[in-house]
């Protein structure tokens, strides 16, 4: 009997292992995916605070420096709201990088990453899932904050859809920024350098056309924010919300987020190899 039964489990075991070879790799990800969504949603501590932080910035950006836009050129009659929300999507995608890195911390702390490992399914799913996932509840966290800016006055040049679009460009920017995080996890498994990891991206938020436009700023600031790609991201929101479409200023938001997310995917890549390699 118990010969019969040890086989039998065997056989589950194998058809299970067969089932996920012949899964199509789209299912894996989403797999994945809905799983890390899932499991960062059973602990809303995790996606309030940066909510919090964001909607605090917006509030406090817009009472005083909200009359800044009569003052400084290009803005002059514009809402300076317009002006300042992309930041605050910018800063939400900041604080949400690390939804990724955490659930893959979470994954190896309880041993459960290394049985996935032992799984046939593509070791790419097991990283790009999270990911995904991390970027789409920060499209979730960045509609809350857009919403507050709506109550508060927005009237996007670009209407509802230009606020998709922004919405789209968080996307792209919360998965870019999650690749670092991601690495940072798998290198380490440590829960404190993954969150740490998310505030390196900080400065660059800051290095940029934060306050006032490009063409405003000088000397060394202004040299660094031509080369960060997220001014461009900025400007390509801040488009959509005051000035209209304008595909020149959208493709190089887009190209922008592509760079960054190939520079931390390749990042996290290497760390899933170096994590493979420790077994």
């Amino acid at each position: 009997m118990a010969s019969i039964t040890s086989t039998r489990t065997l056989s589950a075991a194998g058809s299970q292992r067969a089932a996920i070879r012949k899964m199509p790799y789209l299912h894996q990800v989403s797999m994945m995916t809905w799983r890390a969504v899932r499991l960062t949603l059973r602990n809303p501590a995790e996606i309030i605070p940066g909510i919090i932080i964001s909607i605090f910035f917006l509030v406090i950006y817009q009472d005083t420096l909200g009359n800044a836009s009569g003052f400084l050129p290009g803005l002059a009659g514009r809402s300076y709201l317009g002006f300042i929300l992309p930041l605050s999507v910018v800063s939400t995608a900041l604080s949400g990088a690390s939804l990724a890195g955490q659930a893959i911390v979470r994954d190896i702390d309880n041993g459960y990453f290394d049985k996935l490992s032992l799984t046939p399914i593509s070791r790419s799913a097991l990283i790009l899932g999270p990911m995904i996932a991390g970027a789409l509840l920060l499209v979730l966290q960045t509609s809350l904050v857009v919403a507050l800016g709506v109550v508060m006055g927005l009237r996007p040049e670009t209407g509802p859809l230009g606020i998709l679009v922004m919405l789209g460009y968080a996307l792209l920017i919360g998965g870019a920024f999650s690749g670092l995080t991601v690495g940072v996890a798998l290198m380490t498994g440590s829960p404190g350098a993954t969150a740490g990891s998310s505030f390196l991206f900080f400065p660059l938020s800051f290095l940029t056309a934060t306050f006032v436009p490009l063409n405003l700023l000088s000397g060394w600031i202004q040299t660094a924010a031509t080369y960060n790609p997220i001014t461009y991201v900025l400007e390509a929101m801040r488009g959509l919300m005051l000035q209209g479409w304008d595909a020149e200023q959208l493709i190089r938001g887009v190209l922008s987020c592509a760079v960054m997310a190939a520079i931390t995917y390749s990042f996290a890549f290497y760390g899933l190899r170096v994590r493979s390699r420790r077994k």
